[in-house]
């Protein structure tokens, strides 16, 4: 079954490995339409997860079906940002780097 946006983010913190949190020093804040907002907060040894919040390094805005697909592998998050159905705002250098958290 396929994991909601509310469910990713509320187990985040414990499948997060991390040896690879470990080279992360952002915040990101996650606005999921439909489902919510998460601030992700991923700097030192592991990172920490908040509904709401703001004041991220970088800003990740997509629907709740764009952003299950990403969770679920059915979408690229490249190919996502490149048909604008996902959305960056911010350090978008940061925003690569979530790639090697997940």
């Amino acid at each position: 079954m396929a994991q909601t946006a509310r469910e990713f983010f509320e187990t985040l913190e414990s499948r997060v490995d991390p040896v690879r949190a470990a080279g992360l020093s952002s915040s990101y804040l996650f606005e999921i339409e439909g489902a919510g907002t998460w601030l992700v907060d991923a700097r030192g040894d592991g990172i920490t997860v908040q509904e709401g919040g703001s004041g991220a390094d970088c800003v990740i805005a997509s629907s709740e079906e764009t952003f299950e697909r990403i969770v679920a592998g059915e979408l690229s998050p490249t190919t996502a940002y490149m048909t604008g159905k996902l959305k960056v705002r911010g350090d978008m250098g940061a925003a690569l780097k979530l790639q090697n958290l997940f």
